[in-house]
C-alpha cells in the first residue's frame, strides 16, 4: 500500500509539472498570437489608409507620391512633420501635400532622403482659399492650433456662414485649385472692429496621418535616374575634302 500510495502521488506530480508546463507554452502561444492578431489589425488599417490615398490620387489626375511619416516636431506653436522622400525622388519645396480628405500643408525644406512639411495650421503658414459656395476669396491663416484655421481679412458683412466648404483658390501658384482645405466652424462679428472672427476646422486629419501624398501640379513624369545627355555622332569627312 506505501508504495503504491507513493506511485500514485508520484504520477500526479509529473501529470501537475507537466500541465503546468502546457500551460505556460500556451499561455506564451496566446500572448503570440495576440501580438500577431494586433499586428495583422495594424496592416490591415494601414492598407485602408494607403487605398484611400490611391483612390483620391486618381481622383486629382495629378502625379503624385506618397510619403510615410518619419517624426513630428513637437516645438510649441511649430507644426512641421518629417517625411521619407527627398530630393532623390523629385521632391522640391513649395511643393503641396494632402491626405485623403484634403490639403496638409507644403514642402518647407527638401533634403536628399527625406523632407519637413509645413502643415496648414502653422502659424506661418497661409493658404488662398475661395467658399465653395459662393467663390468668395479669402486667405486661411494657421492658429498653431492642430485643429484650427482662422480668416483674420473678412469684414463682418462677409457672405460665409458655418458649415461652408473652404477650397484651395489656385492663386499663389502653390495649391491648385479646387483641394478641400476646412470647414468653417464659427462666425462672430466684432462691434466697432473691421473684420469678423472666422475659424474653420481642416478636412485633414492632421494629427492621425501615417502616410501623405506629395503632388506635382503639372503631368510630366518626373524621372527617378537622371541619364547622361546623348552625344552626337561625329560627322562624316567629305570625300571631296
Amino acid at each position: 500500500m506505501p508504495a503504491v500510495i507513493v506511485e500514485q502521488a508520484s504520477d500526479s506530480i509529473s501529470s501537475y509539472t507537466a500541465l503546468k508546463k502546457d500551460n505556460e507554452r500556451l499561455r506564451e502561444e496566446q500572448l503570440i498570437h495576440q501580438t500577431q492578431l494586433l499586428k495583422f489589425e495594424a496592416l490591415e488599417k494601414e492598407n485602408i489608409r494607403l487605398r484611400a490615398l490611391l483612390e483620391n490620387s486618381f481622383k486629382l489626375g495629378e502625379q503624385v507620391l506618397i510619403a510615410e511619416l518619419l517624426s513630428v516636431n513637437m516645438a510649441p506653436y511649430e507644426h512641421i512633420v518629417v517625411v521619407n522622400k527627398g530630393t532623390r525622388f523629385g521632391v522640391h519645396p513649395q511643393q503641396p501635400v494632402l491626405d485623403a480628405n484634403g490639403v496638409v500643408g507644403q514642402v518647407f525644406r527638401a533634403l536628399p532622403l527625406s523632407s519637413e512639411i509645413m502643415l496648414i495650421t502653422d502659424p506661418n503658414h497661409a493658404i488662398p482659399v475661395q467658399v465653395n459656395r459662393n467663390g468668395l476669396l479669402t486667405i486661411a491663416v494657421g492658429s498653431g492650433q492642430i485643429n484650427r484655421l482662422v480668416l483674420p481679412f473678412l469684414p463682418s458683412n462677409a457672405d460665409i456662414r458655418p458649415g461652408d466648404l473652404l477650397i484651395t483658390s489656385g492663386l499663389g501658384g502653390t495649391f491648385p485649385q479646387g483641394y478641400p482645405v476646412a470647414v468653417v466652424d464659427e462666425f462672430t462679428s466684432q462691434l466697432n472692429k473691421p473684420f469678423a472672427n472666422i475659424t474653420a476646422t481642416p478636412k485633414a486629419r492632421l494629427d492621425r496621418n501615417r502616410e501623405l501624398m506629395i503632388v506635382w501640379s503639372n503631368t510630366t513624369p518626373v524621372p527617378l535616374i537622371t541619364k547622361p545627355p546623348a552625344t552626337e555622332p561625329a560627322e562624316k569627312a567629305s570625300p571631296h575634302e
